[in-house]
């Protein structure tokens, strides 16, 4: 579970990512989707095409980038939710999909990471 402070700068960090993608076209579909082993932090629409964000924030990179926290675990927890939530929300599932991830390295301005990987198995 994490603290209060990981917490609120996760919160922050969300509220920030959906602040830089709504400015840039996409509309929100639904934020913090719960499945059973996963979440996804936003569920984003651009164009037709159904974006499923990560958000991750680093306070600093001496444990390594906040994009390199999204790995091949991470990446499958979020590929489970995403079946659950095509499952349930079934228009959805006719979309074209993609997997993407918005980091916050430091106090810097966010990088969007189109495409970061796909759903393969």
């Amino acid at each position: 579970m994490p603290t209060p402070d990981r917490a609120a700068r996760g919160a922050a960090a969300e509220d920030a990512a959906l602040r830089f993608l709504t400015a840039r076209g996409l509309q929100l579909i639904e934020c913090n989707f719960r499945a059973r082993g996963g979440e996804l932090d936003l569920v984003m629409d651009e164009r037709g095409t159904v974006v499923i964000i990560e958000v991750r924030a680093r306070v600093s990179d001496s444990h390594g980038s906040a994009a390199a926290t999204v790995d091949v675990r991470k990446q499958q927890r979020i590929v489970n939710a995403t079946r659950v939530l095509l499952q349930q929300r079934p228009a959805l599932a006719q979309c074209p999909l993609r997997f993407d991830v918005v980091t916050f390295d430091g106090a810097g301005s966010p990088q969007w990471i189109k495409a970061a990987f796909d759903a393969t198995d």
